[in-house]
């Protein structure tokens, strides 16, 4: 059955979201650094895991060095920045100064000197003002390695936000159970059905729950489902796959990911052989995950499966085109990918999404969140199967 239409619950005060700073300590002694430091603003994911901060769409500066977490808040954002940073100490800002320079200061009163790490993606104006300020800038990928691994708290936020994935699912499928044929089209609540109309469903059942669509709701009819992120117009009429990928993004940051196929009226002809092989490298997938396995075992398997079923892999346009899944935390795409050799850790997040795909007869993706455990996975949020909508009920 799908989750019950309830009062939003994608944030929540019970389970304050901490950040463990000790990887930065950890990473510092290896490097035998004296400091890290990252500049961004609100749409920088590092910063967001970093600060836990909400802040602006100006640069602002995160230090840790001494064992001191400093955030440096941008002007204005200084109260706030005390109610959400996590961290031993918040600077407020003079107006105009840079935040590769607020950094420099810190470290200077802190008696730091030698190298300070940096992510790779550091803007360059601040590590140019470490460098004047006499530190050797090296790059670190610390903070991308510590995001792979969620925490309880991490891991509620997440299951919140796929609790509202899965209700933008339901709502897509009750529209289509809804639809009337009528010739060569659909039509619902007095006109014809679009993607754009489905898209626009989902994302009001979104809001309603307290996430964002952060425009990332993918609605794909017959040749369009076949695009892997197509959210244009396209009629929405019988026989033909309607794709539907939600990818909310919840207060806090985090996201959620969930894909369902459907379509009405099918013929029993490619729809029905695709997802039925679908299905198959879901479960074939699924049974490898298991900390300490290599992420590419995880797609070699769903690509064997799919390829049983007579479809193509690692191909660029016809068949299995993508990874079987990806990392989910703050970024809705991050570490680790399961094409890679890297094995799983326990408390990894990724999706499991395999999918077949012809431009000349549509696609199928069906895809779940899930935490990779010592002994398996468990599913972060589920809704059910089934190629033909049906009603489930409220």
């Amino acid at each position: 059955m799908p989750p019950e239409d309830s009062a939003p619950d994608a944030g929540s005060d019970a389970d304050a979201l901490e950040t463990d700073y000790s990887f930065l300590g950890r990473a510092l002694r290896r490097r035998n650094a004296a400091a890290f430091v990252h500049v961004g603003d609100r749409f920088d994911d590092d910063m967001r895991y970093l600060t836990r901060f909400g802040g602006p769409d100006r640069p602002y500066a995160f230090v840790y060095c001494n064992g001191t977490a400093t955030l440096c808040a941008p002007t204005l954002f200084d109260d706030q920045a005390r109610r959400e940073f996590p961290g031993d100490d918040v600077r407020v800002a003079n107006q105009g100064d840079a935040a590769g320079r607020r950094a420099a200061a810190v470290l200077d009163d802190a008696g730091a000197s030698g190298t300070v790490l940096v992510p790779q993606h550091v803007p360059h104006d601040a590590a140019v003002y470490l460098e004047n300020a006499g530190f050797e800038v090296a790059s670190t990928a610390a903070v991308a390695d510590a995001r792979a691994v969620k925490t309880d708290a991490e891991l509620n936020r997440i299951r919140r936000v796929q609790r509202a994935a899965a209700r933008g699912v339901a709502r897509v499928e009750a529209v289509l159970y809804d639809a009337a044929v009528d010739g060569d089209e659909l039509v619902w609540q007095g006109g014809p059905l679009s993607t754009e109309r489905i898209r626009r469903q989902v994302n009001e059942v979104l809001a309603a729950h307290g996430v964002s669509d952060a425009g990332n709701t993918v609605v794909g009819a017959g040749a369009s489902a076949a695009d892997l992120h197509f959210t244009g117009v396209d009629a929405v009429r019988p026989r033909e796959t309607v794709l539907v990928d939600v990818s909310p993004r919840g207060p806090d940051g985090y996201y959620g990911d969930m894909t369902r196929t459907f379509a009405v009226d099918p013929d029993g002809g490619w729809e029905r052989r695709a997802y039925v092989a679908v299905e198959a490298a879901r479960e074939a997938a699924l049974a490898e995950l298991e900390a300490g396995v290599a992420a590419s075992t995880v797609h070699e398997e769903a690509s064997a499966e799919l390829a049983a079923y007579g479809f193509r892999v690692d191909d660029d346009a016809v068949g299995f085109t993508h990874s079987t899944g990806h990392g989910v935390g703050v970024s809705l795409h991050e570490a680790p990918a399961l094409s890679g050799d890297d094995e799983l850790e326990a408390g990894t997040v990724v999706t499991v999404e395999p999918g077949v795909y012809d431009p000349d007869e549509g696609g199928v993706r069906l895809e779940d969140l899930v935490v990779v455990t010592d002994d398996g996975y468990e599913l972060l949020g589920e809704y059910p199967f089934g190629l033909v909508p049906r009603s489930r009920g409220d």
